[in-house]
C-alpha cells in the first residue's frame, strides 16, 4: 500500500470546505451542493446514489467480505442569514444565505474520511456515507427515511458529528442517553374584539390577554414539570393587527419548546393548550393553538457511545474526550435516525476564542460572523475513519 500524505489531503479537504461555504444552499435546495458532493465521491471510486429524500446523497464503499455496514452522516444545508464577514476570501456568494452552522465543515470532514478509507481500505465491510438535506428545519432525516434509506442502503449503526463553539478546538464531547432536546413549535392565535383605544370597555383586548398568556406559559416549566427534568419554553414573536390608537382584534404568539423525553414533550403540549384556552375563556376571547413536532430528541445508544469515545480517544487523546458531557437543549435532526437504528452523535470543539486568537472558532452558531474552524477538518475526518476501522475490523493476516 502506498503511503498517504495526509497533510496534503487535508489541505484539499479545507479547499472543499471553502467551496461549500462560498456557495451555500438552504434545505431541499442543495442541488449544486449535492452535485459537488456526488462528483467528489465518484472521483474517489464510490458507488453514488442521488436524490434520496429530495436532494440527499448516499455513497457506498465495500471492502472485503464483511457483512457489517456502518453509516456516517453529514448535513448539507445552510441558513437564510446574510454573512457579515466582508474580508473573508470565501464568504458566501449567495446574498441572504450562509453556512452559519458549519455544515460546510461537516461535509468536508466526511468527504475526507471517504478519501482516507477509499485509499487505505483498512476495514472489512460496507460504509454508507449519508449526506442529508434540510437538517435546519428538521425535515431531511424524515424525508430520507421515507424514501427508503434503510431499506435501500442497509445500515447496522449510524454516527454523526457537529462542531461546537465554546469547546476547545479538536476536543470531543458526548454522552449516553439524551444528548440534545426535541424541538416543538407553536402558534397561538388569540381573537378578541378590536375597538377605539379611548373606549377599552367596548373591546375584548387580545393584546392584554396575549401578554397574560406569555407570562402564564412560563409557569409550565416552573410549576408543572418535575424539577428533575429539563425543558425550555420560549415565546419568540408577538404580532398584533392593531395601530397606535386602535385596540387590535387579533394577536399571534409564536415560539418553541425543548425537552428530552416524550413524556415531558406531551406535558408541555397539553399544559400550553389548557392555559391558552382557560385564559381566553376567562376574558371572553377565543384562541387556536397549532403545535407541531419539528425535531426528535437526540438519544444516543450507550454501546455506540462507547465506540465513538474510543475512536475520539484514538484520534485526539483521552484528555481531550468527555464521554459524560452534560446534555444541551439545542436540537438536531440526527435524532430521527436514532429512533430507527443504533448510533451515536458527538460534538467536536470549534474553539473558544474570537478571530485572531490562539483558539478561534468561538463565534456562536447561527451568527452572521460564524465560521467553521479549518483546524478541525482533519480531526473530524480521522474520527470518522477510525470509527469504521474499529467497527469493521479487518481480519488479521494468517
Amino acid at each position: 500500500m502506498q503511503p498517504i500524505d495526509e497533510q496534503t489531503l487535508a489541505a484539499g479537504w479545507v479547499r472543499w470546505r471553502h467551496e461549500f461555504h462560498r456557495f451555500p444552499e438552504t434545505g431541499f435546495n442543495e442541488r449544486a451542493t449535492a452535485d459537488r458532493v456526488a462528483a467528489v465521491l465518484q472521483m474517489l471510486g464510490l458507488d453514488v446514489q442521488r436524490g434520496i429524500g429530495g436532494t440527499g446523497v448516499v455513497a457506498s464503499l465495500q471492502v472485503g467480505s464483511g457483512r457489517g455496514a456502518i453509516g456516517l452522516r453529514a448535513d448539507m444545508d445552510a441558513l437564510a442569514i446574510t454573512e457579515a464577514a466582508p474580508g473573508r476570501a470565501y464568504a458566501s456568494a449567495h446574498p441572504g444565505c450562509m453556512h452559519a452552522c458549519g455544515h460546510d465543515g461537516h461535509m468536508a470532514m466526511l468527504l475526507g474520511a471517504a478519501q482516507l478509507l477509499a485509499a487505505r481500505r483498512d476495514f472489512d465491510g460496507t460504509v454508507r456515507f449519508v449526506f442529508q438535506p434540510a437538517e435546519e428545519h428538521g425535515r431531511g432525516a424524515a424525508a430520507m427515511l421515507a424514501d427508503g434509506l434503510l431499506q435501500r442502503f442497509p445500515i447496522d449503526e449510524i454516527y454523526g458529528v457537529h462542531n461546537l463553539p465554546g469547546l476547545p478546538a479538536g476536543h470531543f464531547a458526548t454522552r449516553a442517553g439524551a444528548l440534545m432536546a426535541s424541538e416543538d413549535n407553536f402558534v397561538i392565535t388569540i381573537t378578541g374584539r378590536g375597538g377605539h383605544a379611548a373606549r377599552p370597555q367596548m373591546a375584548i383586548d387580545p393584546l392584554v390577554i396575549g401578554a397574560e398568556t406569555v407570562l402564564a406559559l412560563q409557569t409550565i416549566v416552573a410549576r408543572s414539570l418535575d424539577p428533575r427534568h429539563a425543558a425550555v419554553l420560549s415565546c419568540t414573536e408577538f404580532i398584533t393587527d392593531g395601530i397606535r390608537n386602535a385596540i387590535p382584534s387579533q394577536v399571534v404568539i409564536k415560539g418553541d419548546t425543548r425537552s428530552d423525553t416524550p413524556e415531558v414533550q406531551a406535558l408541555l403540549q397539553s399544559r400550553l393548550r389548557e392555559l391558552c384556552d382557560g385564559i381566553c375563556r376567562a376574558h371572553g376571547a377565543t384562541c387556536t393553538v397549532e403545535y407541531t413536532h419539528e425535531f426528535a430528541p437526540t438519544v444516543n445508544w450507550p454501546q455506540c457511545v462507547a465506540v465513538a469515545v474510543r475512536a475520539a480517544q484514538a484520534v485526539a487523546g483521552a484528555e481531550r474526550v468527555d464521554g459524560e458531557a452534560p446534555p444541551l437543549m439545542i436540537s438536531e435532526d440526527f435524532g430521527r435516525f436514532l429512533q430507527h437504528l443504533p448510533g451515536a452523535f458527538v460534538f467536536i470543539g470549534n474553539g473558544v476564542g474570537d478571530f485572531g486568537s490562539d483558539d478561534p472558532g468561538g463565534v456562536p452558531l447561527h451568527n452572521a460572523r460564524y465560521d467553521f474552524n479549518d483546524r478541525i477538518v482533519p480531526i473530524g475526518a480521522r474520527w470518522f475513519a477510525e470509527l469504521v476501522r474499529q467497527r469493521l475490523p479487518r481480519a488479521p493476516a494468517a
